[in-house]
């Protein structure tokens, strides 16, 4: 779908705050109520906007620390270790990817005292590497 800057602007301030109502978004993209929700439609239609959803504060809920953890399952456990991140709930995101690992994984963490007691069940079928996230600068910008 071609998108031109109207459309970027609509999808930046939707991002910022998906609740913002048509007539703030619409004075903000300089473009009437109508023509933005029409704009939406399309977005909507052509599957460029999939959902509009809430952005948790994981720290506000107790979670002051996240990690990212790469994982390479041990031959013949890809689907083991597949349903072992799946079913742990303080792993946040997950990613198949190519290369030498299989799985880059983020977990959220009330301390770092949990770090151990979730990964050691991954030891027997997997290697793990994990970094501590300092901050996050950038997330979800919307690629040119």
């Amino acid at each position: 779908m071609k998108m031109d800057e109207k459309d970027r602007l609509i999808i930046a301030h939707l991002r910022e705050d998906a609740r913002m109502p048509v007539s703030e978004l619409a004075k903000r993209v300089g473009l009437s109520g109508p023509s933005t929700s029409e704009r939406m439609r399309r977005l909507e239609s052509n599957g460029v906007i999939d959902r509009y959803t809430v952005d948790l504060d994981f720290e506000a809920l107790g979670f002051v620390l996240q990690a990212i953890v790469r994982i390479k399952p041990r031959p013949g456990n890809l689907h083991i270790v597949e349903d072992m991140i799946m079913n742990e709930a303080r792993f946040i995101d997950c990613d198949k990817v190519t290369g030498e690992d299989c799985f880059v994984t983020r977990l959220a963490l009330r301390s770092i005292a949990e770090l151990d007691p979730l990964l050691l069940p991954f030891h027997d079928r997997a290697e793990t590497n994990t970094a501590i996230i300092k901050s996050s600068p950038l997330r979800g910008r919307l690629p040119v």
